[in-house]
């Protein structure tokens, strides 16, 4: 069984850190099940492996220099990680990784792995298909990010990039360009290759495997964030950045089960190897696992950090919930997943003592203040502030944005 191996090396490991027990410090990025093991991935630059059956995490694994953005379960036993330091961890037990392979020049977002090789997206502009004799294959022609990976039946690679273009990779020579009509953040190849990607406008399209669309299906009106196949295709999972998580029966293309998860953004979705459960991670920073029939909560895998605010009836405060898991605002919260937001006006971005900031921000020169907060979030960090590690999100109503700058101007002197 996937990750038999794994697991008994992780009982024999012992508890986690006492520090970690209570879960991940920032959102959840990726997540992952296979065998009695689930496997969730943070901003906070962690991944947690934890036993399905009672939500105990077995191991909290730290390597990568800023969030851990994919996950990928490794048939045979072990799994790799993905991070915005561009690297990948392929770990099997222990709390070092076994391997690492190195190459990418940006974020690492998505992983797939099939047999014995491992494909990656970064946000350098290519995705990459490492073998297990050390060969490494670059897939270069996307313009912009790289957002998701899969593998095709036959040794086919699919990639779905921020150009709205899906790209299908024969296992030599050139690929077939799909244009899309926006930009993609997430794909999945199902056993018959049929391929399914999730856009920046909130919809599913339904891709055959000589790159016609067949069918077009509205999730949500926000862009989605993180697609996943049941382990035997017959289902698609869904999540958005408005917290919508869907199943979704794949060749009928209906809605089945709607999951209330109450959790902006959502970031992450994956099955369990039954395909009874699904677990869903995004801005809480807590693992969920739901029953795909009747779409309820079964259990929570650790718990969400102290915020230190209260929402109450104040806009700004209700908005800054998204915000309050990585960024503290008191004189003594410090840095978390992000750095802190105290004395956050009139500062040069990047210039927080102790949090790891990209070279991007430290040199960007700007000066936070109602201006520059505003335009961050008008555009969103990867417009604004490209190369940041922030999550992407933008607040569309100058209403809002008011809001949210009128809460930090009280909350974080």
């Amino acid at each position: 069984m996937v990750l038999r191996a794994l697991l008994l090396l992780l009982l024999l490991a012992g508890p986690a850190a006492a520090q970690d027990a209570a879960g991940h410090g920032g959102p959840i990025r990726a997540v992952a099940a296979t065998g009695d093991v689930a496997i969730s991935a943070g901003f906070d630059g962690s991944a947690i492996v934890w036993r399905r059956a009672d939500g105990k995490a077995l191991s909290v694994l730290r390597f990568h220099d800023g969030a851990v953005n994919a996950l990928a379960v490794i048939p045979g036993g072990g799994f790799a990680t993905g991070g915005a330091d561009g690297r990948i961890a392929l770990w099997h037990g222990g709390d070092a990784p076994m391997r690492v392979l190195t190459g990418h020049d940006g974020p690492v977002a998505a992983l797939a792995a099939s047999g014995e090789r491992i494909a990656s997206a970064a946000w350098d502009g290519t995705a990459r298909v490492w073998a297990a004799d050390g060969t490494v294959r670059v897939l270069g022609g996307h313009v912009g990010n790289v957002n998701g990976v899969a593998f095709a039946p036959g040794g086919a690679v699919v990639t779905a990039g921020y150009d709205a273009t899906l790209r299908i990779w024969p296992p030599a020579g050139a690929a077939r360009v799909v244009q899309l009509p926006a930009p993609q953040n997430a794909v999945v190849v199902a056993p018959d290759g049929g391929i399914v990607a999730g856009g920046a406008d909130g919809m599913l399209r339904f891709v055959n495997r000589e790159g016609g669309i067949d069918a077009e299906l509205e999730i949500d009106t926000v862009p989605l964030t993180a697609l996943a196949l049941s382990p035997d295709g017959a289902h698609l999972a869904v999540a958005s950045l408005g917290g919508t998580a869907v199943v979704i029966e794949r060749t009928r293309r209906r809605i089945v089960t709607v999951l209330h998860a109450a959790e902006r953004p959502l970031w992450a979705v994956a099955f369990a190897p039954d395909g009874t459960e699904l677990l869903t991670g995004g801005a809480a920073g807590v693992l969920r696992s739901w029953d795909i029939a009747s779409g309820r909560p079964t259990r929570a895998f650790g718990s969400p950090g102290l915020t230190g605010v209260q929402p109450a009836q104040d806009r700004g405060a209700q908005i800054f919930r998204a915000c309050a898991i990585c960024h503290a605002l008191s004189p003594d919260g410090g840095n978390r997943a992000g750095p802190t937001l105290h004395g956050v006006f009139g500062r040069q971005a990047g210039s927080v003592p102790g949090y790891p900031y990209s070279d991007a921000l430290r040199h960007s020169g700007i000066v936070w203040g109602a201006d520059t907060i505003a335009r961050l979030f008008e555009l969103g960090p990867q417009s604004y502030t490209p190369g940041t590690k922030m999550p992407e999100q933008v607040i569309a109503s100058p209403e809002d944005r008011r809001a949210l700058l009128d809460f930090l101007r009280d909350a974080a002197r």
